[in-house]
């Protein structure tokens, strides 16, 4: 595995890694999901995590059956209306919602010279950084609506090392999902998996919590 003095920057997913927004895409999604009658499972909810919009749209008519009842500018409809629910929550966003560790975790990168970069699948990401005050520490947003496929596809970690204007090998990726795990391997970079080491099984780095990721924690798994 790569060593800890060649990383030169971190990808960082956003919902769940830095804060969590999570909880606010579950609500909206749960309001989708009574409204074409799909029942709402903590299963479904774990699905859905970071997968695209429509994508996740999809999964929850396909999970309550109800695929063929929607035409495309239903589900387009059905789309932007859980997006304007999930903007009106995201707004209540403060820096105390940043996850513990993570502002110290994020601040000491920047001190060290690490270049970082969002690779979310949340097309709300600026709008997060900037509530959460995080904005001026990230060279590069990647902006999923340019993207062909989303995670597990391995293009947006390539994207979010494209945009920090390093190799791959030199980044490590921060996910808290397996979708998002399996896109950073697949882009060659260093997946760090942030929570159970059961579900995030193919990372190459784990940490339960949000707390415990450091530079220095980072460093003592790598070396």
């Amino acid at each position: 595995m790569t060593k800890f003095d060649e990383i030169k920057g971190f990808a960082f997913d956003l919902d769940g890694v830095i804060a969590d927004t999570a909880r606010f895409h579950g609500q909206a999604w749960h309001q989708t999901a009574d409204e074409v009658g799909t029942t709402w499972t903590e299963e479904l909810a774990e699905s859905l995590k970071g997968i695209s919009r429509m994508d996740s749209l999809q999964m929850i008519l396909d999970h309550g059956d109800h695929a063929d009842e929607f035409s495309q500018e239903q589900k387009e409809a059905l789309a932007t209306k859980k997006n304007l629910n999930y903007q009106k929550l995201i707004e209540t966003l403060t820096p105390d919602d940043i996850l513990p560790g993570m502002l110290d975790f994020i601040t000491s990168a920047d001190k060290a010279g690490y270049k970082m970069s969002i690779a979310s699948a949340s097309k709300n990401a600026p709008l997060i950084l900037k509530q959460l005050g995080l904005t001026k520490y990230f060279v590069g947003i990647v902006d999923p609506a340019t993207l062909h496929a989303g995670k597990p596809d391995p293009e947006i970690f390539v994207r979010a090392a494209e945009v920090i204007d390093l190799v791959p090998e030199s980044v490590i990726g921060l996910e808290d999902s397996a979708a998002g795990i399996e896109s950073i391997n697949g882009a060659g970079q260093v997946s760090l998996g942030i929570g159970d080491p059961k579900v995030l099984n193919k990372a190459a780095l784990n940490f339960e919590q949000t707390s415990l990721v450091t530079l220095d924690n980072i460093a003592a798994k790598m070396n």
